[in-house]
C-alpha cells in the first residue's frame, strides 16, 4: 500500500480500522471523475501489511450503527474485534464509527464502552482544538486529509509553530482510497507529511499509543 511506504518513509504512524468481515472483497467507487479502486485486503496479509502500525475494528460489515438495536451493535463491535485480534496477533482495543453523518451518539458509545472490549472509538465530527479530549468513546478527530487539504496544512502549521504548556493532539483521518479521487491527492498528503514529519518536540503514534 502507497500510504503505509509514505508513513514509513516519513517515520510517522496510523491506525487503519478493518471490517473484518469484508476482508478480501473487491470492488470500485463511483467519483466524479470515473472511479477508483476499492480492494479489501484478503485476511492472510493483513498483520503483514500492518506491521508497525495498528489495527483497530470499524464493524463487520459497516452499518450505521445509530439504527441497530443493542444486541446487533455488540455483535458488529466485538466480533469484529475479536477476529482483527486474531489476524494481528494482539489484542484490538480501538474503533471508528462506520458511515457519514451522525453515525454516532450516547446510546451508541455507551453500549460499547460497556459490553464490548473496545477502549477508545473515532468520529468523523472535526474539531478546532488540539487539546486532549475527555471521552475517548466519542473521540473527535481535527482534519479530514486530502479532502480537506487547505485545512490540513493550515492546522499543520500551527501544530509544529506550537509551544504548548500542556499536552497536544493533531488527528488526521481519511480513506486510502481516496486518495485516488485526483491525480495531485498524493503529492498534496506527501506535501503534508514532510511539513508534519521530523519535530523533535513531537510523538508520533498510533491511536492507542497516543490516546491511551
Amino acid at each position: 500500500m502507497h500510504l503505509i511506504e509514505l508513513l514509513n518513509k516519513y517515520g510517522l504512524k496510523c491506525t487503519f480500522n478493518l471490517n473484518s468481515e469484508l476482508l478480501g472483497k473487491g470492488g470500485c467507487m463511483p467519483v466524479a471523475t470515473g472511479k477508483v479502486a476499492h480492494y479489501k485486503l484478503p485476511p492472510s496479509d493483513v498483520r503483514a501489511v500492518y506491521e508497525g502500525h495498528e489495527v483497530a475494528a470499524h464493524t463487520l460489515t459497516h452499518p450505521l450503527l445509530t439504527k441497530l438495536d443493542e444486541a446487533e451493535i455488540i455483535r458488529q463491535v466485538e466480533q469484529d474485534r475479536l477476529n482483527l485480534s486474531d489476524l494481528m496477533g494482539y489484542e484490538v482495543i480501538g474503533m471508528a464509527y462506520p458511515c457519514g453523518g451522525e453515525n454516532n451518539d450516547d446510546r451508541v458509545a455507551d453500549i460499547i464502552q460497556n459490553h464490548t472490549g473496545i477502549r477508545y472509538a473515532r468520529t468523523i465530527q472535526n474539531t478546532d482544538s488540539f487539546d486532549v479530549q475527555e471521552n475517548l468513546y466519542r473521540f473527535n478527530p481535527n482534519v479530514y486529509h486530502v479532502l480537506e487539504y487547505d485545512r490540513l496544512m493550515e492546522m499543520g502549521r500551527r501544530f509544529v509553530e506550537l509551544k504548548p504548556e500542556k499536552p497536544q493532539i493533531f488527528y488526521i483521518w481519511g480513506h486510502a482510497y481516496e486518495m485516488d479521487y485526483h491525480s495531485d491527492d498524493w503529492a498534496k498528503l506527501e506535501e503534508f507529511l514532510k511539513l508534519i514529519a521530523g519535530h523533535d518536540d513531537i510523538f508520533y503514534g498510533t491511536n492507542r499509543e497516543v490516546l491511551l
